[in-house]
């Protein structure tokens, strides 16, 4: 798993400016992140739970950030972060859910499958002009192949 160290900040001032711009930042990364809303441990996996229901099986046994818990520090795990991370206060552990997924190889591929399929159906405003206009001539035109 990658290790990222904090960026040196530098003090602004806070104005109503920075404020609302930081709390419409905070909007954006709330709608785009995940939100994990519980985890339980049992049978060797961890179990994480999301705002809509759905949830995750992580086997432990892949990430070294749990050698050496025992059975009451996966039961003091937390969803912490805004339901970003999973914490253990006591082991002072703070892990990224986003860095367990990422750390799956068959979970990455389905999400790079999953993302490729939704973007495939997006459409630009330019896209979407090129085809009312192909659609005005009769649809996309032939192609036409040069003979040498």
């Amino acid at each position: 798993m990658k290790t990222i160290s904090a960026k040196l900040q530098v003090d602004r001032p806070v104005t109503e400016e920075v404020l609302g711009e930081a709390i419409e930042r905070g909007r954006l990364r709330h709608k785009s992140a995940l939100q994990a809303t519980a985890v339980t441990f049992q049978d060797g996996c961890l179990t994480i739970r999301f705002e809509d229901g759905a949830g995750l099986l992580l086997p432990v046994k892949l990430f070294p950030e749990f050698d050496g818990f025992e059975a009451e520090d996966f039961a003091a795990l937390t969803v912490g972060f805004s339901g970003t991370a999973l914490c253990n206060e006591e082991k002072d552990l703070h892990v990224s859910i986003a860095g367990l997924i990422s750390a799956s190889k068959p979970l990455m591929n389905m999400a790079a499958s999953v993302i490729s399929s939704r973007n495939g159906r997006q459409s630009s405003a330019a896209k979407a002009e090129a085809a009312r206009a192909n659609g005005k001539k009769g649809g996309r035109p032939r192609k036409v192949e040069v003979v040498q």
